[in-house]
């Protein structure tokens, strides 16, 4: 079944050029309610002045299929009821959605099929999109040089995304989130950040995310003692979480730690991994590079 339609607080179906003498309110409810696939409750009559009769529909959403072309059957069903008289200028209107119940159903139909197919053509589109923020003091002083937005966009651009870098980033939760925010809304359907995901007081990309959805997977990568050294927390962490329909991937600094994901960060936005299994891809990778780091050398103690 297809998704239902927000009435956007329109909400009102109006009844013109209708005399009413000792009619029944409720009946005449009860008919909306059953022409409308609706509750007895969902309806009510609101108002009756200048020949024009008000419904009120205590609903949010509804589909197409219970408005499209359901203005005539209304009319004839409304006319049957004692006390109701109907003239032949007699019509259903309202605002928004609700003004559907009056089209044509075969030329409606249509029409919604067709803003259907573009909604999902726009959507496959955004969800390509992807904005690229650096994070970290280091960055926007100039002192280290940004390899990672190159990095990323030819992984991803190889696997059909399209790459803009918006920003390099002070460590700064607001702004981090904020900057993040700001990107969903201007319609990209990937956001990923590099850099501030570590266990000092600085690093604060994954806690800027997690101010913006709860929806959002942030396994540890490493564990430390937290107040041993420059940890003030008790691990590093990256995530995977999705915020108003877009994917927010937040990634190490380090350069060959980005590398090192970018495979499975295109192949699971591609393939539509969920937040959880992307995240535990992308934290296996980095911590098999971690163990490999800490490995004896070669030829040492085994």
């Amino acid at each position: 079944m297809s998704s239902p339609f927000d009435l956007l607080r329109k909400s009102e179906l109006r009844v013109t050029e209708v005399t009413l003498r000792d009619a029944d309110l409720g009946a005449l409810a009860l008919v909306v309610a059953r022409i409308l696939d609706l509750e007895p409750a969902e309806v009510l009559v609101t108002d009756y002045l200048d020949e024009v009769l008000t419904f009120d529909i205590l609903r949010p959403q509804m589909y197409s299929h219970q408005l499209v072309g359901r203005g005539e059957e209304l009319l004839a069903e409304l006319a049957a009821v004692p006390g109701v008289t109907l003239t032949a200028g007699s019509s259903v209107t309202a605002d928004g959605m609700l003004g559907w119940i009056a089209a044509d159903a075969p030329e409606m139909e249509a029409a919604i099929a067709g803003a259907r197919q573009l909604a999902t053509d726009i959507n496959a589109r955004l969800t390509k999109r992807v904005a690229v923020f650096s994070t970290g003091a280091e960055m926007v002083n100039g002192e280290v040089k940004d390899t990672n937005w190159q990095s990323i966009s030819d992984r991803l651009s190889q696997a059909g995304f399209q790459c803009e870098h918006l920003a390099t980033l002070p460590d700064d939760r607001t702004l981090i989130a904020g900057s993040i925010r700001r990107a969903v809304d201007a319609g990209f359907g990937v956001v990923i950040t590099t850099g501030g995901v570590g266990a000092e007081a600085k690093d604060c990309t994954v806690e800027a995310v997690e101010t913006l959805t709860s929806d959002v997977a942030t396994p540890y990568t490493s564990h430390f003692r937290a107040g041993h050294g420059r940890h003030v927390k008790d691990g590093v962490r990256i995530a995977v979480g999705t915020y108003r329909g877009s994917r927010l991937v937040c990634l190490p600094g380090p350069n060959h730690e980005v590398r090192s994901c970018l495979d499975i960060v295109a192949d699971g936005l591609t393939a539509g991994r969920s937040d959880s299994a992307l995240a535990g891809d992308i934290v296996e990778v980095l911590r098999q590079l971690l163990r490999e780091r800490m490995a004896p050398e070669r030829g040492g103690a085994q």
